[in-house]
């Protein structure tokens, strides 16, 4: 427009002299208006033109406030585009049949001590109470004089017989989980990573798996070594977070805290259906706690072994606070050390010492018998104690032959008891037993044969636990009990089906159905707790200072049916 308006002007200034030369024959008062005209037309084009520049010279900076804008947003979507998420849902359908074992309560022992210490010398006070705990220790250790016959007889006695086995069954439980995935990076060399997950049964807003009096000792109660791990409501929780500072010092060294990935360890990755590891350490450290790590990573320098990663860790399992009981702060320390890993070929040691064991976890609250009933004045729940330490080690090597994938591995717990509870409770021992260390151990072993022609995979897993085995894992995936606290023996069977659900959207994704069935055989009493004495369940009957507090389980079958879509 500006080219043409300037032509125009031009083409005038031409004109002009042939047409002032054609009109010579005119009059001059004729000339001058013709000139004036002229000379107002050209201050027209003059002014259109002037417009014309100022229209353009908006335009242009509109466009370039438009390229500003645009460089704007393409930042802040650069920006946007550091965040990854991703996720994952389950659906699951449980069945669930146990039986108990035959065996005395605790509440049954205490009202029988009520009994025997409201009589006369020298078998008891002569007066209903209340006594002291030290009159009650020292009617306890001479209860122990006796035979496991007699005390039982004695009791039969006073109308205390042991409670008849009983059948626990669930035979439909169904459960939705939620995880959302987050990573960010913030810097180079630093990265964000979190994790929020909603676990729920339907048609309940807390944990129908294992409420109060079930026979399923510490697995069920909610606490925060398990929290997000067992059912409770539809609120979203922080199941990890965390932050990685690598390359430090330009060093293959980095430094992690937070909310730790310390859950689903392998081998568990296979049984669930996952091509990765998803946590740090191996399966028998289940517990999702708040820590950190200093961690070394190296080259072998032979195909054979790969790479190795060394890592210190340190964890919190319990705060005391600003209180005046005495507590000590429950705390984690050891090594996380994979040896070697190329390929599916992977060997880990882990060893760690367990600081102030404390008798019962944050948020969880035993009654206390002896005061419920008003032989022992109190507040009437079990105050919380330290109990003293707990070492644990344990190895794991998985390779995969062919479509074959296999792995064994092996822990080793001891105990290093200090002091009992209210109760008498020590570190696997009760009623004031001599504070004695114990060994246990407990052996792992698994297959998973893969047929990808017909996108179906088949595993086996079998584990055993001894009678003084500890395992650390609140955090396990098995609803009710961790198989692998278990002190007896547990078989598990599945398959996992890759749906065929068209082409992966993205990396992440996949959908599959998995069924399995586990069998659980108990041994010993107290399977996943380090609190009281690990009973022979063919003896609980026997003793009535073998009492539980909880229903002791002989037995337990489980089938489970999940629909998992990862995206």
């Amino acid at each position: 427009m500006k080219k043409k308006i300037s032509m125009l002007a031009l083409a005038g200034l031409i004109v002009l002299p042939g047409v002032a030369a054609a009109s010579a024959g005119k009059t001059p008062t004729d000339l001058d208006q013709r000139i004036e005209e002229l000379s107002r037309q050209l201050d027209e084009l003059k002014a259109q033109l002037a417009k014309q520049n100022e229209d353009l010279a908006q335009v242009g900076s509109q466009v370039e406030d438009m390229d500003e804008q645009l460089a704007e947003k393409s930042e802040a979507w650069d920006l946007a585009a550091r965040f990854k998420w991703y996720g994952d849902f389950r659906a699951r359908l449980d069945y669930m049949t146990s039986s108990t074992a035959d065996q005395f309560s605790v509440g049954q022992v205490t009202q029988g001590f009520g009994m025997a210490l409201a009589s006369p010398p020298p078998t008891g006070f002569g007066a209903p109470g209340p006594y002291s705990y030290d009159m009650i220790r020292a009617a306890v250790q001479g209860f122990q004089m006796y035979t496991p016959q007699q005390r039982a007889a004695l009791f039969q006695m006073m109308g205390l017989t042991p409670i008849p086995s009983q059948d626990v069954d669930n035979d439909t439980m169904m459960t939705n989980r939620l995880r959302l995935n987050m990573e960010v990076q913030a810097t180079e060399n630093v990265t964000f990573k979190g994790r929020l997950a909603m676990y729920k049964a339907w048609g309940m807003q807390s944990n129908p798996a294992a409420p109060f009096g079930s026979p399923f000792t510490l697995d069920g109660f909610q606490m925060d070594g398990n929290s997000t791990r067992q059912p409770d409501d539809n609120a979203l929780r922080v199941d990890r977070a965390y932050f990685n500072w690598t390359n430090i010092g330009g060093l293959p060294i980095w430094l992690s805290a937070g909310r730790r990935p310390t859950t689903d360890g392998p081998p568990a990755h296979l049984r669930m259906g996952n091509d990765e590891r998803m946590g740090t350490p191996i399966a028998f450290m289940d517990y999702p706690f708040d820590g950190a790590t200093l961690g070394y990573g190296y080259e072998w320098g032979n195909e054979d072994f790969g790479v190795g990663r060394l890592r210190f860790c340190y964890g919190r399992g319990f705060e005391d606070g600003l209180s005046t009981n005495q507590l000590n702060d429950m705390d984690f320390a050891g090594i996380d050390w994979d040896i070697m890993q190329s390929g599916h070929r992977f060997l880990n040691l882990q060893a760690f010492e367990a600081f102030n064991i404390i008798n019962t976890p944050d948020g969880v609250t035993f009654p206390n018998p002896l005061e419920m009933a008003g032989l022992v004045p109190g507040n009437g729940i079990l105050d919380k104690a330290n109990l003293g330490n707990i070492y644990h080690t344990s190895l794991i090597y998985m390779d995969k032959i062919a479509d074959l994938n296999w792995f064994v591995a092996g822990g080793w717990s001891r105990t290093d008891p200090e002091g009992y509870d209210e109760l008498g409770n020590s570190l696997l021992g009760n009623w004031w037993s001599p504070l004695d260390s114990e060994d246990g151990y407990a052996v792992y072993a698994g297959v998973r044969y893969d047929i990808d022609d017909l996108r179906l995979k088949v595993g086996l897993e079998y584990n055993y636990g001894s009678q003084y085995w500890i395992s650390m894992t609140p955090g396990h995936d098995d609803l009710y009990n961790a198989k692998l606290a278990t002190r007896g023996h547990v078989g598990e069977v599945y398959m996992i089906y890759d749906l065929p659900t068209g082409e992966a959207i993205s990396r992440y994704a996949k959908t599959f159905m998995r069924l399995g069935y586990q069998y659980y055989k108990y041994n010993y009493s107290g399977s996943g707790s380090w609190l009281g004495a690990p009973i022979d369940v063919d003896d609980l009957a026997g003793d009535p200072l073998n009492a539980q507090f909880f229903p002791a389980l002989d037995d337990m079958s489980q089938v489970y049916l999940t629909f998992d879509i990862y995206f």
